[in-house]
């Protein structure tokens, strides 16, 4: 699944960096979530770097259980030297080894319709995951990230986000086992900077888009993407007036490899994404134009609006309010 355009933008981050990463050469790397979208791509930039040191290469083990991220995404970097790739699950604590200087915590399940499905793992990688990592960097880690997400704000009241906003999060609705269990996670970041003062920052993205995605993911662009290559139409399930952060990944990992190597970042936590807001319309005819000639059609479909029940003496009766007319049937 490797491309020439993930290629060239992994050594262009390398490129964009330069003598910022030099303290990763010999150095021990730990990556989890090593065949997911954005660990993959943290590989490919360590494979970059790489080329760039061949007689000092950084040392990378990566994770990762292969229940979202495919084998074959990273199956071109089978047989470097470099590189030692485990299957194991980074809940367990026997499955992490101790002895690393960098450590790249990016296990966990990010695609709404995969964690909704498997909410007790989801919180597993998110909080014990992240706790096996931040004991594992206890013992003399220069610098570990810690991937949280933007999620942590639920539905905020503020937008642009600032990273001191506490958020808005329901802790039992559908996906509170994602949005409460990567908050947790950045609960231990915090205290064990505090107590043991491990280097660690925690990174929130704020939707990431790029090559390696996987279609299926759930989210916008790719469900975008995944309508335009059937050629349409491309269905806005809203009136697409919302706004998103759009960040692409070889951007979003460059900012990622420059706080690893900042220890004045230790014990922060960042939003790591893209300062200009777009609307989901704007993206979606974007995606059309780009995706054909004549472009692919986009039309909004949005959900019918719940009723409000009226209890008569009569009985319950559903009134729809601004609408022209009933539905065919009303819900039971």
């Amino acid at each position: 699944m490797i491309t020439r355009i993930i290629r060239e933008d992994a050594r262009f981050v390398v490129d964009r960096l330069g003598r910022m990463l030099e303290p990763l050469a010999g150095s021990r790397v730990l990556v989890t979530g090593a065949a997911g979208f954005l660990g993959a791509f943290f590989l490919d930039v360590l494979d970059a770097f790489n080329e760039r040191h061949p007689s000092s290469p950084a040392r990378v083990t990566g994770l990762d259980n292969f229940l979202v991220g495919p084998p074959e995404r990273i199956s071109h970097l089978l047989g470097r030297p470099w590189l030692s790739l485990r299957t194991a699950d980074v809940s367990r604590p026997d499955e992490v080894d101790g002895g690393t200087d960098y450590i790249i915590h990016a296990a966990s399940i990010g695609s709404p319709s995969i964690y909704r499905a498997n909410p007790l793992q989801v919180i597993a990688a998110n909080v014990q995951g992240t706790w096996n990592m931040l004991e594992a960097a206890r013992k003399g880690a220069k610098g570990m990230l810690s991937f949280s997400s933007s999620e942590v704000y639920g539905d905020p009241a503020v937008v642009p986000t600032p990273e001191d906003y506490n958020g808005n999060v329901s802790f039992t609705g559908p996906r509170a086992c994602y949005d409460e269990s990567k908050r947790l996670g950045e609960t231990l970041c915090a205290t064990y900077f505090r107590l043991h003062r491990v280097p660690v920052k925690v990174i929130r993205p704020f939707n990431v888009y790029g090559p390696g995605q996987r279609l299926d993911d759930g989210r916008i662009i790719p469900d975008l993407l995944r309508a335009a290559l059937s050629g349409g139409p491309l269905v806005l399930f809203s009136d697409g007036a919302a706004t998103r952060s759009f960040c692409y990944v070889s951007d979003f990992v460059e900012a990622c490899m420059m706080l690893l190597m900042m220890p004045e970042a230790d014990g922060e936590a960042f939003n790591v994404g893209n300062a200009e807001e777009l609307s989901i319309a704007s993206a979606a005819r974007t995606m059309a134009e780009v995706a054909g000639d004549p472009p692919c059609r986009c039309c909004s479909n949005p959900p019918p609006r719940r009723p409000i029940w009226w209890t008569t003496r009569s009985g319950a009766a559903p009134i729809w309010p601004s609408c022209t007319a009933s539905p065919a049937s009303a819900p039971g």
